[in-house]
């Protein structure tokens, strides 16, 4: 035990005396803390060199003979930092631990993947004896949707005494975040430092010419554009416009071709004269990535050196030497490996991670000099470039083309600059019409990126809290998350704003003569009259919808209706009639030979059949010359529309009750015959109006406090309904859920109970499984019935999609919610593969429309298989399913899916 500040300080003198390098003040600041007995969140860009504390808390448990858990959020970087480690401190003394890899597990030192150290934690393993450090490094990866609970788990779960030290890329919140951390692990340093170790200049690049992005002489507070770069683009652009009204090329008039960007070969070889390579260009699309490299392979650019080549080889060699020779024509090998010859690369998931793995070696090596990047190297990998490169400023998001935010251009323009090779780190974005360099130099000079927890309870976290602590002391860890921290600090924004408008509303009753004067209870009066109102227009309107919905679902094939008003208004021929509840969207054809779905919205009056046409059977009216015909013998058939009707009738305001006995009332009433009543009546709306925001604050309030807690009763609810709980205690079945960890953990956990896997071969029980895991990447049709190449598997596919929509049923009535759908998208794909089919075959039926599944993807798909069918080996009670599953595994790891498995 360290008793005196000299030994303490010796240690630290101690580890910094072996580096190659003095410590910068953030890194000795940190270190300090933690030899001094506290925890430490580290926040510092990319490249900064924040790992150095961790490895300092390795040297600290050795010295101390304790022990250290080095975690990271991906393999790739368990096995970088697993190599660095054992380079260090030898290989008896540091061990790996990730979900296939298992090497020295009992060594004071272990690598792993945050998910492994929370499956100990749960499973309260014996590993965790004397464990003195953890290190946690990308700990902002508790923002991610999908993993980010893990790291609040782990953080929440760790024994007291271990000390833990958190390594985040720069966050604007920080303060906040460390001061959650000091909550709930104790004293917690926050060290934060912002200042990059290679200085990052920012450039555009417009047609062949590179300028600043910011005037660097200005002496102005904000910044400012670089003048001679707004100069020349407002001069081209003007360039531009004479040349659409003037001839075109050889005087040919009419407009100008659309805008084109400089070809990428020419692109790099600019970077390459000014001495800017090696680089990553980003973009924001595999295809694009491909289609970028295809574009220099077509071009006579070379950014190798002829001595390079024999390394090169090696490298390629040590990376894919083991995959089988067959596979090489498919997996596209001999262009990849042309285009690493020429010093080019793609690095994006849709490549085989043996190949990403090549060309992230080659790269850090020098060997590589451009690589065109989807955003995911952003993430972890360790691979910086002299100068990165941005096509767009805009990206797919899954839903929609969204403008980068500031906190994206950071992370990936923090790439850029090698720390001991390059002095500066440029970021170059290549203008296009639409790219405004104001909006360029606000991303890059903003330091905005807000961690914000991910949080919430699901199936398999509720009954490992309600297994090691009990329903009460796991509400009351819920409430201790950085998730629930979060919400209440926005609690207290929200009550100043209660405090605020109660003392508004003190002093408008006092205007109004206090809560006895009389004039209170004539506004309110007013208020209850309009709110019946309000209440009665809404309920017209509801009950329209309905006559509407029930109109439109009995419409029959071939009925003709008239669409009353709208762009498509006319008469209209029922194709594909739609009796869906509530939302009815038949497809019809309009006499302007339009082909598509009506709902309610085209119908603010019920529809009405005004005749009925023949129709062929078979109609497709995707082609214009059906859709022509049909159009022409529609308006042939002498139906002609009504004319406008009103909604008619009269409004159900005019014959209700209650509202007839408030409008007597309110005349009746003394305040209605003073002669200042209009003006009480508007500080009284006023009044009104603070009172009603008032309300909807304290339920936002309500919403806001022990949210957390409110989703794990509701959760507990459904476990002892369906018997994973009972009176508080965790059942069998439950502790089998315990040892679940998958996304739809409870679907996994209820077809094991029911025993619908039964009966399968290893083949089918592979492709089964797989709709609990892959996820289509465009939209699926929608089609959930039994499905499969065999009946067996049709049988379990139906079978499980029926344990799903029942759990679906029942997350609705809890309030809880939905699990997510299974996707049947990779049955094919991996049961040709588990049975020992060829890749291509495989690719082939795992793709979609003819168009093969990535070699990347594939290999993802399946390892993600992999994972869930261990987990069934683990966790079944039936011996036959648990002993198929094993196969099942070893069936699928062969071939490209076991080749560099990282």
């Amino acid at each position: 035990m360290v008793t005196n500040l000299g030994s303490r300080t010796s240690e630290l003198d101690e580890f910094s005396a072996a580096l190659s390098f003095d410590l910068d003040p953030f890194q000795r600041e940190a270190c300090t803390a933690l030899e001094e007995g506290h925890g430490v969140l580290v926040c510092a860009p990319t490249g900064a060199g924040k790992t150095v504390v961790g490895e300092f808390a390795v040297h600290l448990a050795l010295a101390a003979g304790g022990k250290c858990f080095y975690t990271t959020p991906i393999k790739a970087l368990s096995n970088q930092k697993f190599a660095d480690l054992t380079a260090r401190h030898g290989r008896e003394r540091v061990g790996l631990l990730t979900g296939d890899q298992s090497i020295n597990p009992d060594a004071p030192v272990v690598v792993m993947t945050t998910e492994v150290l929370r499956n100990m934690l749960y499973a309260s393993s014996d590993s965790l004896r004397g464990l003195s450090y953890v290190v946690m490094d990308e700990v902002h990866f508790l923002a991610d949707r999908f993993r980010g609970a893990v790291w609040e788990e782990v953080i929440l779960h760790l024994p007291e005494e271990v000390r833990l030290v958190s390594l985040s890329a720069t966050v604007s919140n920080a303060e906040e975040f460390g001061a959650w951390m000091g909550t709930v692990r104790g004293d917690t340093t926050v060290v934060v430092d912002e200042t990059r170790p290679v200085p990052l200049w920012q450039h555009v690049m417009v047609g062949r010419r590179m300028f600043d992005l910011f005037d660097t002489d200005s002496s102005a507070q904000k910044v400012v554009v670089d003048g001679e770069l707004v100069r020349y683009i407002k001069h081209r652009e003007a360039a531009d416009r004479a040349e659409s009204w003037g001839g075109g090329p050889r005087g040919r008039g009419g407009p100008r071709r659309a805008f084109r960007p400089l070809p990428r070969p020419e692109v790099l070889a600019k970077l390459d004269e000014e001495g800017l390579l090696p680089a990553i260009t980003f973009i924001f699309s595999r295809a694009g990535c491909d289609g970028a490299l295809a574009q220099c392979l077509r071009s006579r650019l070379d950014l190798s050196r002829p001595e390079d080549a024999d390394e090169i080889d090696a490298v390629i060699e040590k990376h894919t030497g083991d995959l089988p020779r067959g596979d090489l024509e498919v997996l596209g090998y001999w262009e990849w490996r042309e285009a690493l010859h020429r010093g080019l690369a793609a690095h994006h998931a849709g490549m085989l991670p043996a190949f990403r793995h090549t060309v992230e070696e080659l790269f850090v090596r020098g060997l590589v000099r451009a690589v065109f990047a989807t955003e995911t190297l952003a993430l972890g990998i360790n691979m910086p470039a002299r100068t990165v490169v941005l096509e767009r400023l805009v990206k797919f998001n899954g839903e929609s083309h969204a403008e980068l935010t500031p906190g994206e251009y950071t992370q990936l323009t923090g790439r850029a600059g090698r720390r001991g090779i390059d002095v500066e780190g440029h970021a170059v974005v290549l203008w296009q019409p639409e790219v405004d360099t104001s909006a360029v130099a606000g991303l890059a000079s903003t330091r905005t990126y807000p961690l914000r927890s991910s949080f919430k309870p699901g199936y398999n976290m509720s009954i490992n809290l309600i297994d090691r602590m009990g329903a009460a002391e796991a509400r009351a860890l819920l409430e201790r998350s950085f998730a629930q921290f979060q919400a209440d600090r926005s609690v207290v924004g929200l009550v100043r704003g209660i405090e605020r408008n109660e003392g508004q509303l003190r002093g408008l009753r006092e205007q109004l003569g206090g809560a006895d004067g009389g004039f209170l209870e004539y506004i309110q009066l007013r208020e209850r009259i309009k709110q019946r109102e309000r209440q009665l227009s809404q309920q017209s309107r509801a009950d329209r919808r309905g006559q509407a919905v029930q109109a439109l679902s009995a419409l029959r094939r071939g009925d003709v209706v008239a669409i009353p008003s709208g762009r498509r208004m006319g008469l209209a021929v029922v194709l594909e009639p739609d009796a869906t509840p509530h939302d009815p969207r038949p497809l019809v054809l309009t006499e302007d030979k339009w082909a598509g779905r009506v709902s309610v919205h085209d119908f603010p009056v019920p529809a009405e059949t005004l005749g009925h046409m023949r129709l062929p059977r078979r109609v497709d009216h995707r082609t214009a010359r059906s859709r022509r015909d049909l159009a022409s013998a529609l308006r042939s058939t002498g139906i002609t529309p009504p004319g406008r009707r009103g909604r008619g009738g009269r409004s159900e305001a005019a014959d209700d009750r209650e509202l007839d006995t408030l409008r007597r009332a309110l005349r009746a009433h003394p305040a209605h015959k003073r002669p200042d009543r209009e003006q009480m009546s508007r500080i009284g709306e006023r009044y009104n109006r603070i009172l009603r925001e008032t309300e909807s604050m304290r339920q936002k309030v309500a919403a806001t406090t022990n949210s957390l807690a409110r989703t794990f009763d509701r959760i507990l609810g459904l476990l002892e309904e369906r018997g994973f709980v009972h009176e508080g205690e965790v059942t069998a079945d439950g502790r089998r859920l315990a040892r679940i960890y998958a996304e739809s953990d409870l679907v996994v956990a209820e077809c094991l109970r029911r025993g619908v896997w039964r009966g399968l071969g290893p083949a089918e029980l592979a492709a089964v499984v797989s709709i609990l895991v892959y996820e289509s990447r465009q939209e699926a049709g929608g089609y959930l019935g039994p499905a499969g190449p065999t009946q067996p598997v049709k049988r379990a596919v139906g079978a499980t999609v029926d344990i799903w929509s029942e759990l679906c049923r029942d997350e609705s009535r809890h309030k809880l919610p939905p699990t997510r759908e299974p996707d049947l998208g990779f049955i094919a794909g991996v049961h040709l593969w588990a049975r020992g089919d060829g890749l291509a075959e495989a690719l082939l039926a795992g793709g979609d429309q003819g168009t093969p599944l990535s070699a990347g993807d594939f290999v993802r798909w399946c390892r993600q298989v992999i994972d869930l069918l261990d987990q069934i080996h683990n966790t079944a009670d039936d011996e036959e399913v648990a002993a198929t599953a094993a196969k099942a595994v070893r069936a699928i790891r062969r071939g490209v899916v076991a080749v560099d498995a990282a």
